[in-house]
């Protein structure tokens, strides 16, 4: 349930409603936004028993929430959220780019690669440490090496470091050395791990499951955020469909969707959903058409010799004259690069 308040009430006013919630043991989640102030009701609202909200001093009315994700709703924050990793901003007007190859191979593949990106105006380097791939026999990456690279290369270029996370002992690692912990589409519903980088407090970029429901990926970021932790980003990356063109079916409609029915900022991610180098450009600007707040692409030196994604990776040229058709794209729908 979310309480909303009259236009022009008094702090005094929300502070005897948060108290009477509390005393009641429920939680209360406050938004003041430009239009309204709403207090979202964490917990069983039956504790209530006879209290009637709506006759409280301030209160304009009350409006049950239908979802069984309540933080990650939009009813819960109308305007919507933004998270901040380090002073960039995701889910303001300016798009976020985050780039880099799939896996982390050497300091010197990921400082090229690194370098590349940063000048065609990412903010965000990417790369993966612990790679958990279909086949056990493939690369699985250096590990927590692999996220001192990444954090050695992110200090030299000022790009800030996001990495995948696949198990909840790798957190402690994961948080020394990333600005942003991923959860990839295969742990969407690790519910231990989600919990856990709930606790973190660090800012997570949760994908989509291969296989899940919008309303299942919206339930999964409510894990996080039920734990304190509101600095949750939603990556679109293409779910499994009966298509065997590209490696997955980017869900572009999925965009305007969580617009709707969540506050939290969505970014796309072309790579994974295409599987050919080829589709990766189309694709993007389509999720910015879309209204997406930024993407994350596979950008690789050389990715004829790349050790995983080989196929869907960009080389540094194509991903600069990507960026170049995306802030296009992205000033026609009213954002910025």
């Amino acid at each position: 349930m979310i309480i909303l308040m009259k236009k022009g009430c008094t702090q005094k006013e929300i502070a005897s409603i948060v108290e009477v919630l509390k005393s009641h043991g429920l939680g209360a989640n406050l938004s003041e936004g430009q239009q309204a102030t709403v207090i979202g009701v964490l917990g069983d609202k039956s504790k209530l028993g006879g209290v009637n909200l709506e006759l409280m001093d301030g209160v304009e009315k009350c409006v049950p929430i239908m979802h069984s994700y309540k933080l990650a709703s939009r009813e819960m924050t109308p305007e919507g959220r933004t998270v901040d990793v380090g002073g960039v901003v995701i889910g303001g007007k300016r798009l976020v780019m985050m780039a880099g190859p799939c896996a982390v191979e050497s300091e010197e593949q990921v400082r090229e690669a690194a370098l590349g990106v940063k000048a065609a105006g990412a903010q965000f380097l990417r790369g993966g440490a612990y790679k958990p791939r279909t086949s056990p026999y493939a690369f699985q990456g250096l590990e927590d090496e692999g996220y001192r690279i990444l954090r050695r290369v992110g200090d030299e270029t000022g790009l800030k470091v996001v990495s995948e996370i696949v198990s909840h002992d790798e957190i402690d690692a994961a948080c020394k050395y990333c600005d942003m912990l991923q959860i990839g589409a295969r742990n969407m519903q690790n519910f231990r791990l989600l919990r856990e980088v709930g606790r973190s407090g660090k800012p997570v970029l949760l994908k989509r499951g291969i296989a899940s429901t919008i309303e299942e990926w919206l339930d999964a970021a409510e894990y996080i955020m039920s734990e304190g932790n509101y600095n949750v980003v939603l990556c679109e990356r293409g779910i499994r469909t009966y298509e065997t063109a590209t490696r997955n079916t980017l869900d572009v409609a999925a965009v305007p969707v969580v617009r709707e029915r969540s506050c939290l900022p969505i970014l796309i991610d072309p790579s994974h959903a295409a599987g050919k180098a080829a589709y990766v450009g189309p694709m993007a600007l389509a999720g910015v058409a879309a209204g997406a707040d930024g993407l994350i692409i596979e950008v690789h030196p050389n990715p004829k010799v790349a050790m995983s994604d080989a196929a869907q990776q960009l080389t540094i040229p194509a991903y600069e004259s990507l960026t170049k058709q995306i802030a296009a794209v992205a000033a026609a729908v009213g954002r910025e690069m």
